[in-house]
């Protein structure tokens, strides 16, 4: 491997012309430089410099190592300048439901980051309830989850609609003719989803016959089925909004879920991006108000 000390002291009598000049240039001495070349021509087995040319000039084997000299040299700036670079080498792990991520919620990401260049936000998405047993077992530093009650160690809580849906290009007399009746076709979440225990919960409820005819661990795959027409589902308004999709009228709407944010810490970086989070979260929905029962006791 040759030597970039000795290889910066070649490239500089080619540039200076001048052994006296390149030694001033990389402030030694004209002995030590020669010393140098001496030692990168011992190396190649070749001599590099013309040494009786005025100006000194490379011979046809020095010609050929500049090129490689120049690049093996800015290769190893790059490499240090890449070492010391602090952008990206703290991390704050998140995890977050997918439609969570939304347009305003990258932007508050992208602020966040470029404030903050040392700081790499690792994003993981997911159902709720992985994700909760993850920030538990501290993989994530924040965690956005949707649950029935938020825990007790949340930071902030916000209500989320939801409501059940079918496809707008459903016929306005398909619940007459009873299509959807026995047994309801539904696109659900995949086992553990809260949507598709809810989902099963209520339509038991309603003494109906059902089965799953689709089902899909992504939001926009479970919206498309029902778009599509493959059954009913359950699913956060707000959602839905941008899909061909409509109300099933048949059902009033489900009681909100909650939007829990949690995060360990409480100053510094961590809580800054918390903070504007919250912010997003906050535009987005209501504050989530404790549920109550028909008597109108708490839950």
């Amino acid at each position: 491997m040759l030597d970039p000390r000795l290889l910066r002291a070649f490239t500089a009598i080619v540039d200076a012309g001048s052994f006296t000049l390149a030694a001033e240039r990389l402030h030694m001495t004209q002995s030590t430089i020669s010393q140098q070349l001496a030692r990168l021509e011992g190396a190649v087995g070749t001599e590099l410099i013309e040494r009786a040319a005025r100006p000194v000039e490379p011979t046809a084997a020095g010609e050929r190592l500049l090129g490689y000299a120049r690049r093996l040299l800015a290769l190893q700036q790059e490499a240090q300048a890449a070492v010391g670079e602090p952008a990206g080498t703290a991390a704050i792990r998140i995890g977050v439901p997918e439609d969570i991520v939304d347009a305003a919620m990258a932007r508050t990401f992208s602020s966040f980051a470029r404030r903050h260049r040392e700081i790499r936000l690792d994003v993981t998405t997911g159902l709720s309830r992985d994700l909760t047993r993850r920030y538990r077992s501290g993989e994530f530093d924040i965690v956005i989850v949707k649950e029935s009650e938020p825990g007790p160690d949340c930071r902030v809580a916000f209500a989320e609609p939801i409501a059940w849906f079918e496809s707008i290009d459903t016929p306005p007399d398909i619940h007459t003719l009873g299509t959807h009746a026995d047994p309801v076709p539904l696109v659900a979440f995949p086992p553990g989803g809260l949507y598709r225990e809810a989902m099963f919960e209520r339509i038991e409820r309603e003494d109906r016959r059902w089965y799953v005819a689709f089902a899909a661990s992504s939001l926009h795959n479970v919206l498309v089925a029902v778009e599509a027409g493959l059954g009913l589902s359950l699913l956060p308004v707000r959602a839905a909004q941008d899909y061909r999709v409509r109300p099933y009228a048949p059902f009033d709407m489900e009681t909100a879920m909650a939007v829990s944010l949690y995060s360990w810490e409480s100053t510094g970086a961590v809580s800054e991006l918390v903070d504007s989070m919250q912010s997003v979260l906050a535009a987005r929905a209501t504050p989530f108000r404790p549920r109550t029962d028909t008597a109108g006791e708490l839950r």
